[in-house]
């Protein structure tokens, strides 16, 4: 299993990028966010993977940040939603605003991707909304974009963990309120755990 890639851009398409590591192009498909992400050609990136395998071929999916491939590997564990139609709701939102949507159970937000009807759309909040965390973390208008950021890693990271969502959120949200905005990712988990542990 390939976790993570690290080396230069070496090309981008409509849904994919080429990434040079060690003179070995990898292939990974990819949403139009990460590929906004990635930058320039040439420059040096790391892309969080997913390997699909089926019986006729090897794929590699490719993420700017561990958050999407973790939403990734949610949608896609739904009926009918398939690598392309996770892609395309990533494409058009960011794991935050999945979240929120699901959440929320806005359906119409989720169907705003390309290739998601209604009932698609509505299978996909029904399913995910136990994993959601039930509330949207970062909701705060003055909330700093990467406490946020750090705040939903360390809900994944918990969830990973076997937490529930409900209890990976209320965690993580002590350990943010204690600790603040700039709180790193690592003091996030380990105070968060050990509020969840009492």
């Amino acid at each position: 299993m390939i976790a993570h890639l690290n080396g230069h851009l070496a090309a981008t398409g409509i849904d994919h990028a080429v990434i040079d590591v060690n003179g070995v192009g990898y292939l990974v498909g990819a949403s139009a966010r990460t590929l906004a992400a990635l930058g320039s050609l040439g420059e040096f990136v790391t892309v969080h993977t997913e390997m699909l395998v089926s019986e006729d071929s090897i794929r590699l999916m490719g993420f700017a940040s561990a958050e999407e491939r973790d939403w990734f590997r949610l949608l896609t564990g739904v009926q009918g939603v398939g690598a392309k139609v996770a892609l395309a709701i990533l494409s058009i939102l960011s794991p935050a605003e999945v979240q929120t949507a699901v959440a929320r159970a806005d359906a119409a937000m989720i169907a705003r991707a390309n290739g998601v009807g209604p009932k698609l759309a509505q299978r996909i909040v029904n399913e995910l909304k136990d994993k959601a965390g039930g509330i949207a973390l970062g909701g705060g208008a003055g909330a700093a974009v990467p406490a946020s950021g750090a705040a939903n890693d360390a809900v994944s990271a918990l969830l990973n963990l076997g937490f529930k969502p409900a209890e990976a959120s209320a965690a993580v949200n002590a350990a943010s309120d204690e600790l603040g905005a700039g709180a790193s990712l690592d003091a996030l988990v380990r105070l968060a755990l050990r509020k969840a542990a009492k």
